[in-house]
């Protein structure tokens, strides 16, 4: 079985957000969690903690592809310490960056 991307998390922690914002009793939620995502009522019952714990729904994050970029090595040594001091992935770093440099693109193109 594959594991459960970023975006599967958000929808299932979004839809037992929701299941606990109409008030249904927990064990009738773990039940249709359950039944609708085909998971554990283990499963369902620990996506039901998490959502009541943030109290709120979460972004659904568009999935990432992987790429290959060939860039100098003092720019990865610069991206590779700047992620070690944020704590952003590299991934998030470039996207974040690319989206920077084409929304300035779209303004000013």
């Amino acid at each position: 079985m594959a594991r459960s991307t970023k975006a599967d998390k958000a929808r299932l922690l979004n839809a037992a957000h929701r299941l606990l914002a109409e008030s249904t009793e927990l064990s009738e939620a773990a039940q249709t969690l359950s039944r609708e995502f085909g998971l554990s009522l283990r499963q369902a019952y620990r996506y039901l903690e998490r959502a009541a714990d943030l109290g709120h729904p979460v972004p659904v994050e568009e999935a990432s592809i992987p790429i290959t970029l060939k860039l100098p090595p003092s720019t990865v040594r610069l991206l590779r310490s700047y992620a070690a001091s944020s704590g952003l992935t590299l991934g998030e770093i470039v996207t974040r960056a690319l989206g920077a440099f084409l929304s300035a693109l779209r303004r000013h193109g």
